[in-house]
């Protein structure tokens, strides 16, 4: 079954459908969660040959990183969700005060209804899978709407998921910007977002409109600070296959920019120089371990990037490109005018300038005076560094002598601060994002405190005083029923 197109009239049947499944209580039990992930699981065992295709089709991706960051990195999520649930589900018992005495109380996780997830067109399968995973996790009802850039992976989605999931609860709605404006008119329970800040916007204010609550996971210039102290040859590498072992650097958390001292820059770019050729060979636009740029569109946008007046001149490797294959050689570029454009936005492609500084320390206020990014990392053996760039660095998340493998631990959050984003999720972190923690107090009829009610004597008042402060004899005597009226 094809997904489904929607204009506004559709989008809010649909909706009113689903939240009628969800007031059904269906999706909160125990059971049916289970039982959707481990479909889940299945589809992704069953249908890895058509999912590489798809992702081949959109982005000419390698299998193997196909498979690395995308379908077992989706097969770990679901399996890490079927093994915790059980503990996830179970309310969190807490203390409670002395102004509640005797009592109770517990956290309670709660689906939050009718949920919207847009994902992006740059990892289709593993951005759309994961935090669908966590809504089905936490009990909800949702719809995906998988990029239109991504159409492949878009069209394998709403044939395949109604094939192995319950479709009166999960939807999939294809489409591009039309259908993604008629859902955003409707009223959600949570929006979960994976894409740039300029859409990131937009679902801001619509979501606004109804007070509903908003995951953003964006992107920014992600900040690579490499320290003369290091291994450099496995720095080299590391950096390398995080930039364009990663989609060709059309990557959220792909290294965007290097800073490194003048004195180290030369060095630093042989090591990587040796490793680009070690990795794709002299003619990197014919290696098949190097993915595609997605569609012409961002092809002339990087290649205007390269082109710019006074930037073009500071390529010191790479700049080939093939219109034809859409492939970027793997390019690096040495000190760019700081108001160049290429500096300014994400890159989102094999590009990496290399801006240097007199003492590495100084890296930390260059990052510091853009955007706050989504990733940032630091390649050094000096532990004191480590530390000042933890303390001063402030980003989505931070790694120390690697890229982006910190998006594969499930028990760190994965998300944004400031322009990168807000919110979010990966392990239980997902089930989180979809769920509200609902207080419960309990308390018996015994325990009566004469002093919490009127009319307020002084006695009454100095007793409510001493509870309020967390005094015991305060408490020993209102359980006592003084003051004695």
């Amino acid at each position: 079954m094809a997904g489904e197109r929607v204009d506004a009239e559709k989008a809010a049947e649909m909706v009113g459908g689903l939240r009628r499944m969800f007031e059904s209580g269906r999706t909160k039990e125990y059971e049916w969660r289970m039982a959707q992930l481990k479909s889940i699981a299945r589809l992704i065992d069953e249908k890895e040959k058509e999912i590489m295709e798809a992702l081949r089709e959109d982005l000419g991706k390698p299998e193997i990183e196909s498979y690395l960051h995308e379908i077992s990195m989706a097969k770990s999520a679901c399996t890490f969700a079927l093994k915790q649930l059980k503990i996830w589900i179970k309310p969190e018992k807490v203390r409670s005060s002395v102004t509640t005495y005797p009592s109770t109380a517990e956290i309670v996780s709660e689906p939050l209804g009718v949920v919207l997830i847009i994902s992006a067109w740059n990892y289709p399968f593993l951005l759309s899978l994961e935090p669908l995973i966590g809504a089905i996790a936490a009990g909800n009802v949702a719809v995906l709407k998988p990029s239109e850039v991504a159409p492949s992976t878009s069209s394998l989605f709403a044939k395949l998921l109604p094939e192995y999931i319950d479709e009166s609860c999960i939807k999939v709605v294809e489409g591009g910007i039309p259908e993604t404006t008629a859902l955003l008119e409707q009223k959600w329970d949570k929006i979960f977002y994976t894409g740039n800040g300029k859409v990131g916007r937009i679902v801001m204010t619509a979501a606004a409109k109804h007070l509903t609550p908003v995951v953003l996971e964006l992107g920014g210039k992600s900040p690579v600070i490499v320290d003369s102290n290091v291994d450099l040859k496995v720095a080299a590498k590391r950096i390398a296959v995080g930039k364009w072992g990663c989609n060709s650097g059309q990557a959220c958390i792909a290294p965007d920019y290097i800073i490194t001292t003048k004195s180290f820059a030369k060095e630093l770019v042989d090591s990587l120089k040796i490793t680009l050729e070690r990795f794709y060979g002299k003619d990197p636009l014919e290696s098949k371990d190097l993915s595609r740029i997605v569609n012409y569109n961002h092809f002339s946008r990087l290649t205007s990037l390269l082109d710019e007046k006074y930037v073009s001149d500071k390529i010191i490797y790479g700049g080939k490109r093939d219109e034809k294959q859409l492939k970027i050689a793997p390019t690096l570029l040495l000190d760019v005018p700081h108001d160049s454009v290429i500096m300014k936005d994400e890159i989102f492609g094999p590009l990496l300038p290399i801006i240097t500084v007199d003492k590495v320390e100084d890296s930390f206020a260059f990052i510091n005076s853009k955007t706050k990014p989504l990733a940032a990392y630091l390649f050094t053996k000096n532990k004191k560094l480590e530390e000042q760039f933890v303390k001063n660095v402030s980003a989505g998340g931070l790694l120390i002598n690697d890229t982006v493998l910190h998006l594969a631990n499930p028990y760190l959050p994965f998300g944004g601060v400031g322009e990168s984003g807000t919110g979010s999720y990966h392990g239980k972190f997902s089930f989180e994002a979809f769920s509200h923690k609902k207080a419960v107090l309990s308390r018996g009829f015994g325990g009566e405190a004469k002093a919490r009610y009127p009319p307020y004597t002084p006695a009454k008042q100095k007793i409510l005083r001493g509870l309020l402060n967390g005094n015991i004899m305060a408490l020993i005597l209102a359980l006592l029923g003084w003051p004695r009226e």
